[in-house]
């Protein structure tokens, strides 16, 4: 395998840049670069040294052996200083070592898969974690890094294969009498398994909303202060505001941390007739997005007025609190009257949501559940009618199984791998 090598901290200028090697060839390099054996495991503080002698730089070295290692494979990283002008001589004097090449994006955690030491959910879990801006979504990612949905896959795994087995004992011997109806042990299998899988797939949106963002639509008619709200929430003027009736005619977007969850703030049209055309293109793009929204802030005198109806936990609201003295159930975006309370309101109905979210995490998860799913509700069908047909529930339970190890990466994920790891930087 070649050895490679990237940049493994930021770009840009910083007091401490982290340069990563990686392949059998990593202390080599790193002992020419260093003129000085290194230790099999550790850190020391060397010279640096380009291929004609060149003073490079003066750096803490750390060397990992293989397979103690974040890719499993010999590992050396350099912490130079972080001028951009080190960075570039540091790689350039690693890439003119003829057994060193520059790493491709995610080269470095697709080698940790391909030596067992993540499976592919844990990689999500650690491009979730890179990614996370708030910190529901640093818990989120932290748990699937760990492990914990391949440790479920496997028990579920687990609980299938022994159902499977009971079903080709009774085939193997089905010459002789089997003293042991398998039946009940099978189905208790299937029902333990599809209790859990069952769960874990309905949870699934709530936990993806965490990882993408929680989206809350702003709704009301014209002129009644929804793109000051909005203004008001992210402390800065991200709409325009006018005394005149529909300005506002595509949705404007406010990405928040609220609590610690991820939510993004839609400023809409304003709900009304009109003949202007573009408008009524805004309307509806307001009906559709607060339709497909998880929560919708109503704000109106009367919900009446309006083109939608609002769902059990949406949150309904006064405009212009400052004008009609700041009564109760009034908010005012120009003062600040009633935005605390709005914020708790909203973060309320989202946490209690988030705290119903499973492990698993992305649509790809889901999927592969509900073909297990399916296929398990197919071997609970054909063990009604007799031990003739186990080989076929045999058969399903083998569906089922290579459905959970597709969780995990074991199987019929390659055509997912590039695409996960082009999201990563160079160095991860």
């Amino acid at each position: 395998m070649d050895t490679i090598f990237a940049l493994a901290s930021a770009q840009g200028k910083a007091g401490v840049a982290v340069i990563r090697v990686s392949g059998p060839h990593a202390r080599t390099a790193a002992e020419d670069m260093c003129g000085a054996t290194l230790p099999s495991r550790g850190m020391r503080f060397h010279q640096l040294s380009d291929v004609s002698g060149e003073h490079l730089d003066e750096a803490l070295v750390l060397s990992f052996q293989a397979p103690a290692s974040f890719t499993g494979e010999d590992v050396v990283e350099f912490q130079t200083h972080g001028s951009s002008a080190t960075i570039s001589a540091m790689l350039r004097s690693l890439s003119e070592h003829d057994a060193l090449r520059l790493a491709e994006p995610g080269e470095f955690t697709r080698r940790a898969m391909e030596n067992g030491k993540l499976d592919l959910a844990q990689v999500e879990g650690l491009a979730d974690l890179i990614d996370a801006e708030t910190e529901a979504q640093r818990k989120q990612a932290q748990v699937i890094l760990a492990g914990d949905l391949g440790k479920l896959a496997e028990s579920w795994r687990s609980d299938l294969i022994r159902a499977a087995s009971l079903l080709e004992a009774v085939i193997d011997f089905a010459d002789e009498e089997v003293p042991t109806d398998v039946t009940p042990e099978v189905r208790s299998l299937l029902s333990r398994v599809t209790a859990d899988l069952e769960r874990e797939a309905a949870n699934v949106k709530i936990a993806e909303r965490i990882r993408t963002g929680f989206e809350v639509a702003i709704v009301g008619p014209p002129n009644v202060g929804k793109s000051t709200l909005l203004n008001a929430l992210a402390g800065r003027e991200a709409a325009i505001t006018s005394e005149f009736a529909g300005t506002t005619r595509d949705i404007i977007e406010v990405r928040m941390d609220l609590s610690g969850l991820p939510v993004t703030l839609l400023d809409t049209a304003g709900l009304r007739d009109t003949e202007d055309y573009v408008e009524g293109i805004g309307i509806q793009r307001a009906k559709d997005r607060a339709d497909s929204a998880d929560l919708r802030v109503f704000l109106s005198e009367s919900l009446g007025d309006l083109r939608i109806t609002p769902q059990s936990e949406d949150i309904h609201v006064r405009p212009k609190g400052d004008l009609s003295g700041e009564q109760p159930g009034s908010i005012s975006g120009l003062t600040g009257a009633g935005i605390t309370q709005l914020v708790d309101d909203i973060s309320e109905r989202l946490l209690n949501r988030a705290s119903g979210r499973g492990i698993a995490t992305r649509d790809r998860h889901r999927i592969a559940m509900i073909t297990a799913l399916a296929a398990m509700s197919n071997v609970s069908m054909i063990l009604d009618s007799g031990p003739d047909q186990y080989d076929i529930a045999a058969e399903e339970l083998r569906t089922a199984i290579r459905s959970l190890e597709s969780l995990v990466g074991r199987v019929d994920v390659e055509n997912l791998l590039d695409e996960i790891f082009a999201s990563f930087c160079l160095g991860k």
